[in-house]
């Protein structure tokens, strides 16, 4: 029993003096002292090493998108580190192509400063901005889609292209927390802008949303997103979503009736029952004022939903079917990746250029 004891006190000092060793080594090794740190053409700063790019990013008020609150999950914060990022990270590999390897692109939550920095963000986050707003309306669309209205508060207006998306900060998760949703309204809409939230379970932005209530304030950033819109009379819109990816056809659809109803296109929309067919009703109806587009409704499910007499499969079926193969052509996808990757193959294998071709996947 002795030396069981005695073997036990060996390995109990052996972990004590090994936490010790490690908290000298990062006070004394890991401090890596005063950074300098220079973003595009502005005047370098100084910031104590150590912490993530990301973080110092966001201190700065400089807004790149984040939607898993720099855990290194979702791929949305890249930039481009021309010296002292240090070598790329296993964590950033699956988000990066060769190409932007070779070019220097990084994700800023897995850089971390340990020493000066040159780096270049897109020069439109510069322009991203902090927002405050309250919630002025809020109702379920399906059993698991809310739509969500803000009114901005401060700054009170903001200005956005069709298809763009705002990142909503989600409190009381003990560290920044922010999400990102696509804007449902159109672009003329510059006080109050809708998005559409589809509850996950366990997702923390989903739930935090569906929770809100009139009257609530929510802090947000925005615009985000590299839709643009190619609003010419030749060029034929195709619009593909499915799921909460209707919010970005919402906005592309309500901005186009208004400035340019005479514009030739489809809107293909992906459910999985009847239940699931949100704003059906509402864009058969704003046809009515569009001569030259088409409603497309599909459901993946259709066994479920006997009264259903539209079209049934997966969405880019129904963009097979319908979608030709000449003239200019330009293309905006939402939703589900399977559903994106399979819409890409389809519109390419019909000729339109990849580069024709937008997308978020959610």
């Amino acid at each position: 029993m002795t030396i069981y004891l005695q073997a036990i006190g060996m390995l109990a000092g052996l972990g004590g003096g090994m936490a010790i060793l490690l908290l000298v080594a990062n006070r004394f090794i890991a401090n890596y002292g005063e950074c300098s740190i220079k973003i595009n053409e502005e005047e370098p700063f100084t910031i104590e090493g150590g912490r993530s790019l990301l973080d110092v990013l966001y201190e700065r008020k400089i807004f790149i998108p984040s939607a898993c609150g720099g855990q290194g999950t979702c791929g949305f914060c890249k930039i481009r580190a021309y010296y002292g990022a240090g070598p790329v990270l296993p964590t950033e590999l699956p988000f990066l192509s060769v190409q932007e390897q070779d070019d220097n692109v990084r994700l800023a939550c897995q850089v971390k400063i340990r020493q000066d920095l040159v780096i270049r963000v897109k020069e439109e986050y510069l322009n991203v901005k902090e927002y405050k707003a309250v919630v002025t309306k809020a109702e379920m669309k399906t059993a698991d889609t809310r739509e969500v209205h803000l009114k901005l508060i401060e700054p009170e207006e903001m200005e956005y292209r069709p298809g763009q998306y705002v990142q909503i900060f989600v409190p009381g998760t003990g560290e920044t927390t922010f999400r990102a949703y696509s804007i449902a309204s159109a672009p003329s809409s510059k006080k109050e802008i809708e998005l559409l939230v589809r509850l996950i379970p366990g997702g923390v932005g989903s739930t935090y949303l569906h929770g809100v209530r009139e009257g609530d304030e929510i802090a947000l950033t925005g615009p985000y997103g590299d839709f643009v819109l190619d609003m010419s009379k030749e060029t034929e819109l195709v619009c593909v979503g499915g799921g909460c990816g209707m919010a970005p056809m919402r906005s592309i659809l309500r901005h186009v009736a208004e400035v340019n109803p005479e514009q030739r296109g489809s809107l293909f929309f992906g459910a999985r029952t009847d239940r699931d067919t949100m704003y059906f009703e509402d864009f058969q109806e704003l046809a009515k004022s569009m001569p030259n587009f088409a409603v497309h409704y599909a459901l993946s499910e259709p066994e479920s939903s006997p009264e259903w007499d539209g079209e049934t499969g997966f969405i880019h079926e129904s963009v097979i079917r319908n979608v030709g193969s000449e003239g200019e052509r330009q293309a905006f996808l939402c939703g589900p990746p399977p559903m994106v990757q399979a819409t890409i193959k389809a519109l390419t294998e019909k000729g339109m250029p990849r580069e024709r071709v937008f997308y978020d996947e959610f």
